[in-house]
This record gives structure tokens, sequence and C-alpha cells, in this order.
């Protein structure tokens, strides 16, 4: 951080109407939203899941390689608003492959970190278009350890607990276009991924309509108790919440269920 490492970590999330396959509009959307929210320097600000898009099976339109206009707008907005930005996009690899990634931009901004969503959504047919990520992936912001996770990726606990065994994120981020007609697991499931690894969540959703699928929004910011420290409700805008670390670990200290984690046994 570049004005010395915090124990107090600002997050905040920002949902909105996704223009679809619009580049140009949902950029200017998230400039205008962050004028507002007016982050304190060295802040982590959450977008939602492929931010620029929607999320579109068009990969051939859509997907951009490193360095593309995307990255180019990540880079540029979180340093001048002087925050660590974490955004969803789909992006084509050297392989030629496309995967939905989230992507986290440094307040300098640099690339600090990107991860690729492990589980397409199948019965949306996201695995036809994208190629699934290999591993969870942990960056450090301050004294912070992050893992970002990606919509679907939610209804699979094990990949929390891989990276909790390995890694003992402080905190989870999971970007988001989940649909309203199964809002109520969204919202049950960031509680439960916050529970069982003792570590804050902060959920980004959308809002609005795409061609398939209407967005509620409903974005939260959960600690490790499960208890909701924000919610954005259905509207555009955003929400912040401070991540306390002294307080987090003295909780750990205190009840070290991570400790007890074993590896399942089979055969």
């Amino acid at each position: 951080m570049s004005g010395g490492y915090a124990a107090l970590v600002k997050a905040i999330a920002i949902q909105f109407d996704i223009a679809w396959e619009n580049k140009p509009a949902n950029f200017a959307t998230v400039r205008r939203l962050l004028g507002l929210a007016t982050p304190e320097e060295d802040s982590l600000v959450v977008l939602p899941e492929m931010f620029a898009t929607g999320f579109s099976m068009n990969t051939a339109a859509i997907a951009e390689t490193a360095g593309g206009e995307t990255e180019q707008f990540l880079a540029a907005t979180a340093k001048e608003f002087g925050v660590c930005l974490v955004a969803g996009a789909a992006m084509r690899g050297r392989d030629g492959h496309v995967r939905n990634k989230a992507l986290v931009f440094s307040p300098e901004g640099g690339l600090l970190a990107f991860y690729a969503k492990m589980r397409p959504f199948t019965p949306g047919g996201e695995h036809e278009h994208f190629t699934a990520g290999e591993r969870p992936v942990v960056f450090r912001w301050g004294e912070c350890s992050v893992a970002p996770f990606i919509c679907y990726d939610l209804r699979f606990p094990e990949l929390f607990r891989e990276v909790a065994a390995s890694h003992r994120p402080e905190l989870f981020v999971v970007i988001a276009n989940f649909p309203a007609k199964r809002i109520a697991h969204w919202r049950i499931l960031l509680q439960a991924r916050a529970i069982e690894n003792q570590a804050y969540v902060v959920g980004v959703n959308r809002i609005g309509h795409d061609p398939f699928n209407d967005h509620n929004g409903q974005s939260l910011i959960v600690d490790s108790l499960g208890e909701v420290l924000a919610d954005a409700g259905e509207g555009e805008g955003f929400i912040r919440a401070e991540v306390d670390l002294p307080n987090l670990r003295k909780y750990r200290g205190g009840l070290p269920f991570l400790d007890d984690q074993e590896p399942l046994r089979t055969g």
C-alpha cells in the first residue's frame, strides 16, 4: 500500500446495470460511480464479473488479449483513484483460449494478480466458450491476503477450502452476474463461505437485464461470523466496509477451526 500497511482494509463494492457488450458505456459508468464513492487512498474496490460486457458468450467480439482496452481502462482508473481495483473480463491467452478472469490492478496501475474462473457455468453453456482455470490465486493487499473467485465458483466450497488450507486468505472476493431467480442462494452461500473459512467475503453482483436473465444486485460485504456488514440492495450504487484484520486474527486464534482441516480420504 502506498501510504503504509493498515490493519483496517477499506473495501468498496460497486454494482450497476451492465450495458450489453458496450465497453465505453460501462467504463463511463464505473468512473462516475467511483467518483461518487470518493474512495480513500489504497481502498480495495471491486466490480462485477465481466463488468465491461455482461455475461456474454460472444467471445469473438468481447475477448481481449493482454494490454487491451479493458486492462488499459482498469490500470488508468486504479491509478487515477489511488485504489486496488478488482474486476472481471473475458481474456484470450497466448494459447488462444478465452478465460473468464478476475483482474487485479494496483494503485500504480500495474497488474497485481489475475484469476481464471475454475467452474464455468455449464447450465448456461459457458464451458463451450471459456476454458476453465486450473488453480485458486491469492494476492497480498497490504497486510491482508485476498483470494478472488467468480460467480458459479461460489457453489463449490471445496475451491474455497483448498485455498483456505494452503494460504489462509483473510478476505474472499466473489464477482458475479448472479440472476435474480436464484438470489436467495447468493446471499446464503456468501455467508456460508465466510463462516466456514473464518474470513471476510465481498460479493459483488450486477443489476438490470441482459438477453437471458434479470439481475437484482444485493452485493454484500460479510464478516467472518456471517454477519452482513453492508448490503447494496437492488439499485445502482456502492457499499463499503472495513476488514478488521486484528479482530479477525484474534477470532481465528481463539477458535482455530482451520487448523483441524484434514484431506478427504477415498478408497
